[in-house]
């Protein structure tokens, strides 16, 4: 019954329960937003539903139709929240069973239907522990390597860290070395000008004497 009013509420576009459905002149009733896809999709304007032309963009809101989606979904939404069970989509009914072909809970009524014949059911509550014990086993390989990767990761991270600090350290020492030579060439160069002045003193403080010395002596 529920299924059956629900296909009923549907918007043949979006295929949900109606939103603002709009009033055609063939008498169908589409989601305002839906039917200006529709027709943007499809270049004319048209009923989904019958192909009818429609001879304006504008029609009115069915508001009968309106409301009744809307009390529709606000007593759907009321009974899935009643309960901490989720109910069936198709019969609004709890989903006591699981299908062990389909892998999906389902409810009294999807195990009679012909979607579901001839499959095998088992109670939700077995099969949730049934799956939590397979799913168990699965994990497990999983956990041990999730524990050898941290582990590898954490060994990584420490080589990087000494990696770092190794370098860091050499790099202080070049740098200090390199302050060392720096200073020293600065002391030569400071030490060779000093005894370039000397020389230079020395030599204007001989006067000619010495220096037609050094020409008689050349």
């Amino acid at each position: 019954m529920a299924s059956k009013l629900e296909e009923d509420l549907c918007c043949p576009v979006c295929c949900d329960v109606f939103k603002d459905p709009v009033f055609l002149p063939c008498a169908h009733s589409v989601c305002k937003a839906c039917l200006q896809q529709f027709w943007d999709t499809k270049g004319s304007r048209e009923c989904p539903y019958c192909r009818r032309k429609c001879s304006k963009e504008l029609y009115p809101t069915n508001m009968a139709l309106r409301n009744l989606c809307e009390t529709f979904v606000q007593e759907r939404s009321q009974r899935a929240s009643a309960g901490s069970e989720v109910l069936c989509s198709l019969h609004s009914e709890k989903l006591k069973l699981f299908c062990l072909e389909d892998n999906q809970p389902v409810c009294f009524v999807c195990q009679t239907s012909k979607k579901h014949k001839n499959h095998s059911f088992s109670p939700v509550d077995e099969a949730a522990l049934d799956c939590k014990e397979e799913l168990k086993v699965k994990l497990q390989p999983l956990e041990e390597k999730l524990k050898t990767f941290e582990e590898a990761k954490r060994t990584c991270d420490q080589t990087a860290a000494n990696i770092k600090e190794e370098l860091k350290a050499k790099l202080q020492s070049l740098q200090e070395k390199l302050k060392t030579i720096e200073e020293a060439t600065l002391t030569c160069d400071q030490t060779a000008a000093h005894i370039k002045a000397l020389v230079m003193l020395f030599y204007l403080d001989s006067g000619p004497t010495h220096r037609e010395a050094d020409q008689g002596g050349v």
